[in-house]
């Protein structure tokens, strides 16, 4: 109903520009019809009236110049508003992706941690098994009751054992 009303208001102002302009074209033609009997008569009136035409044909060839100038910006507008729009929708698409990449680093960071965390926890674990195989070798060689400070391999050895896994 909205619509349709809308639909009709335009439709009656597009019949009363067309009738003012034609109205508007019938006049013109009489003038020009006065106009031309009066051409004829050959007398000052006619050539006032022709220097009058002649300087109204001027202005509106200068009208249609300006006219088509005034188009011509307006199309270079709407062309740099259309330039700036697909600007925008690729510095809208370029952010979107930066996101994105900037997320899947995190996650790749954030996975690289977890990892990082295992690799930790397991050299960890390692170490404290080296340290305890460490101190079983060491007691067998001190419970075996040999003298293991005259036998260069067994003094190695023990040495060895004694050395701290966390230094290393």
């Amino acid at each position: 109903s909205f619509s349709a009303t809308q639909d009709l208001q335009s439709d009656m102002e597009e019949v009363k520009v067309s009738f003012q302009n034609k109205t508007s074209a019938l006049q013109r033609i009489q003038i020009m019809d006065a106009l031309r009997q009066k051409l004829k008569q050959d007398n000052e009136d006619s050539r006032l009236i022709l220097e009058t035409m002649k300087h109204i044909m001027l202005l509106s060839q200068t009208i249609i110049d300006y006219q088509q100038q005034a188009h011509q910006k307006e199309q270079q507008l709407i062309d740099i508003k259309m330039k700036r729009l697909l600007l925008k929708n690729r510095g809208q698409k370029l952010l979107e992706t930066q996101t994105m990449m900037k997320k899947q680093k995190e996650k790749k960071e954030s996975v690289n941690v977890i990892k990082r965390e295992k690799t930790l926890e397991t050299l960890e674990k390692e170490r404290e098994t080296i340290t305890v195989v460490q101190n079983v070798f060491q007691n067998i060689i001190i419970g075996s009751g040999v003298n293991w400070a005259e036998d260069p391999s067994l003094k190695a050895i023990v040495l060895q054992l004694e050395k701290n896994v966390y230094l290393q």
